[in-house]
């Protein structure tokens, strides 16, 4: 059995899930949380087998203990601890290469690439540029290499993905010395999903990826949307900063740079009062009092009208970027939509796509409103353009890219 532990690593805390990689199944998946408060979080999920044949149902066990976990390393030996007390064994099945979700590569980082002291400096390095991220991506980086010293790890970069934009894409139209010097371009996000999301459209629909173009929305919290021309990435919405592009739960997404000016003029406001601003309280939660859509859309039905206009401002940015893509792949073949908010809400995406009747794209809206966990299509059968809701699985893809990293 190939075992690939992936580890996703914050500043207070991280998530980490063992994948067989024989049957791409999770095995066990965990949080720790709290790291450097008085008292920490352990929280251990086995996924258990059926007891009674294929058609007996999954059920998962969960664990979870409080202790005091001071930093990243004894968060590693509190996970240890947990898959010692409460399975699957690691002494039977240990990790062959352990994966890391790191947020911002540069422009350096293209593809998984892996670790080693001089990829660990590049990342620290990095920072300047993901001051909220890589240094924490970093500390479970060193923690895990102490906990498993003898297997690779592996970094798997979410900017990697959009390393094939071309320049007119990536570059800003500011004075190009003073970009240049501080590496300021568009670098895009959510590679990860959106590299797993377009690959498995062309799987299920059995099509050559080479032969597609596609859109793909990343809709969650945080939000995304990429053109994809034969499987690489020539247009994302986010920059600079995973701040930029669509309506998010707290983020404001694309907004005149001048207002900040406004705002520190009129209202005194610090740079680190604009960065909480934009990054914290704007967004559906600024348009609203909520990031979340479900609580957005009973205050609409109860007459809420900031609600409705919070919504319909999503929406229509959504429309603008659907828009845009179209006509920077000259048409497209499949839209799929993922995450949270794309996998579970039919109505943003049928209004997301409804004034498309003009490329051909036609919602089947009895299929978008039927419930469903893996993918399936929502379009029409006659629908020029196949639009799909695709689960996505970014640990998954993390770890098929690991395993290619690590063992070829």
């Amino acid at each position: 059995m190939s075992v690939v532990l992936v580890v996703n690593s914050g500043s207070s805390s991280f998530k980490y899930q063992l994948i067989d990689m024989d049957t791409e199944s999770t095995l066990a998946s965990g949080l720790i949380e709290r790291i450097g408060e008085r008292t920490g979080s352990a929280t251990h999920i086995v996924r258990a087998q059926p007891a009674n044949g294929p058609a007996a149902t999954m059920l998962d066990a969960t664990y979870v203990r409080e202790l005091p976990i001071p930093d990243h390393t004894a968060g590693f030996q509190a996970m240890l601890d947990a898959f010692d007390a409460d399975g699957p064994s690691l002494r039977d099945r240990p990790p062959i290469a352990v994966g890391h979700r790191v947020v911002h590569g540069g422009a350096q980082f293209i593809e998984p690439t892996p670790i080693t002291p001089l990829v660990e400096a590049a990342i620290d390095e990095l920072s300047v540029l993901a001051p909220l991220h890589n240094p924490a991506n970093l500390a479970g980086i060193i923690a895990a290499k102490k906990a498993f010293p003898d297997v690779p790890h592996v970094a798997v970069f979410d900017t990697a993905f959009h390393q094939t934009l071309p320049p007119e894409a990536y570059t800003y139209a500011i004075d190009a010395e003073l970009a240049a010097s501080h590496r300021i371009r568009r670098y895009g996000f959510h590679g990860t999903s959106h590299k797993f999301v377009s690959e498995a459209a062309a799987a299920f629909l059995g099509r050559p990826l080479a032969e597609l173009r596609q859109i793909v929305f990343h809709l969650g919290n945080g939000a995304s949307v990429t053109a994809i021309d034969g499987g690489r990435s020539v247009e994302t919405s986010m920059g600079f900063t995973p701040l930029e592009g669509l309506v998010m739960g707290t983020r404001s997404g694309d907004i005149d740079p001048a207002v900040l000016f406004h705002l520190a003029r009129r209202e005194g406001m610090s740079i680190d009062d604009l960065d909480d601003l934009l990054n914290k309280r704007s967004g559906m939660l600024g348009l609203t009092g909520s990031s979340d859509l479900r609580d957005i859309r009973e205050a609409i039905a109860g007459g809420d009208v900031q609600a409705l206009l919070g919504y319909e401002v999503y929406v229509h940015r959504l429309r603008a970027y659907a828009g845009a893509y179209l006509a920077q792949l000259g048409g497209v073949e499949v839209i799929s939509f993922t995450a949270g908010v794309g996998e579970n809400a039919p109505l943003v995406r049928s209004e997301a796509l409804e004034t498309l009747g003009f490329a051909g794209v036609e919602i089947d809206h009895e299929r978008n409103l039927a419930p469903g966990r893996g993918i399936r299509i929502i379009s029409t059968d006659a629908s020029a353009v196949t639009v799909l809701v695709v689960p996505t699985d970014e640990e998954l893809e993390i770890a098929r890219q690991t395993l290619t990293a690590a063992h070829g």
